[in-house]
């Protein structure tokens, strides 16, 4: 009888147990997942639209983006702000706003695209490259170059550099470039050979190269740290700047040389660290609407 009776009341404290660890399980997807992976969350404050003030009071407490924002208590945020329960809860609707997609429906998109058809793609210049993509390397979207060793890729990102910097009538897109070069491969020289004896009549002068070469800001990443940190600053070196283009070249050396797959646990390191970077990068190219480069070397031709 003592039996029948006490088995219950351990399936019950059980069942408990299981519900409270599936509840915690969901609070934790639903609050903490977002706001770690959530790339538009990686909007600075600044963006958002609050004071200078209360800015650089939260910059002092390491607060600087809507996730690390959004990922503090009502209690913190009211600490590290100074101001009330009402207008704590104001700022989180206004910086949730912020950081939260644009609605746009397709008939907006095709208009906006039918006025400027400039914005909707940067043409490669090569007539049967520019015909398979439809017009060029689409903007808003991140392209991926990928071939055997030997091929060009990394000469084919210095002419869309060169490209990028051109005046609109001239099928650029007047802008800077970053460039972040993991390689070492970027050449200065072949910029400028390459934007000379492309558009000779353009680039006539030394004043119109060097003019070139300083709209392009070449980054050195070496690591797969460095260049996560690298892509997490673009958000305000692309409005301060003026950058049209940005161009990786490139994610898969650094990860090839910090994550042997063979080793237990690096797979999943790795592919979090690809996950992450390009939901950033995703974000950066559909918020201001450039193209972005990446390239890939495969190992084997195809």
């Amino acid at each position: 009888m003592f039996i029948h009776t006490f088995l219950p009341v351990l399936w019950q404290r059980e069942a408990i147990a299981v519900c409270i660890a599936i509840f915690q399980a969901i609070l934790k997807n639903l609050f903490v997942l977002p706001c770690r992976l959530g790339s538009m969350a990686a909007k600075k404050l600044r963006r958002a639209k609050l004071s200078q003030e209360l800015c650089e009071r939260l910059s002092r407490y390491q607060i600087t983006t809507c996730q690390d924002f959004l990922c503090l208590s009502l209690l913190e945020l009211m600490k590290v702000t100074g101001q009330s329960y009402r207008n704590v809860q104001k700022l989180l609707r206004q910086v949730s706003l912020a950081c939260a997609p644009k609605m746009q429906t397709a008939y907006e998109m095709k208009v906006r695209r039918s006025v400027n058809p400039s914005s909707a793609f940067l043409s490669t210049t090569l007539h049967s490259l520019d015909k398979v993509l439809h017009g060029g390397v689409p903007c808003g979207s991140l392209t991926e170059i990928t071939s055997p060793p030997g091929c060009g890729k990394t000469q084919f990102c210095i002419m869309m550099s060169v490209l990028a910097t051109l005046p609109v009538s001239m099928g650029g897109l007047d802008g800077a470039v970053v460039y972040i070069d993991t390689e070492s491969a970027f050449s200065a020289e072949r910029l400028v050979e390459i934007a000379g004896n492309r558009f000779p009549t353009y680039f006539d002068s030394d004043e119109k190269l060097f003019c070139m070469t300083r709209s392009v800001h070449l980054y050195r990443e070496l690591t797969c740290d460095s260049v996560l940190k690298r892509i997490k600053s673009l958000e305000e070196e692309i409005i301060s700047k003026k950058v049209k283009l940005i161009i990786i070249d490139s994610v898969a050396s650094v990860v090839r040389k910090e994550f042997d797959t063979k080793l237990q646990g690096n797979l999943a390191e790795r592919s979090n660290f690809l996950a992450r970077g390009a939901s950033l990068l995703k974000y950066l190219a559909e918020e201001f609407s450039i193209p972005l480069h990446c390239h890939r070397m495969s190992r084997t031709a195809a």
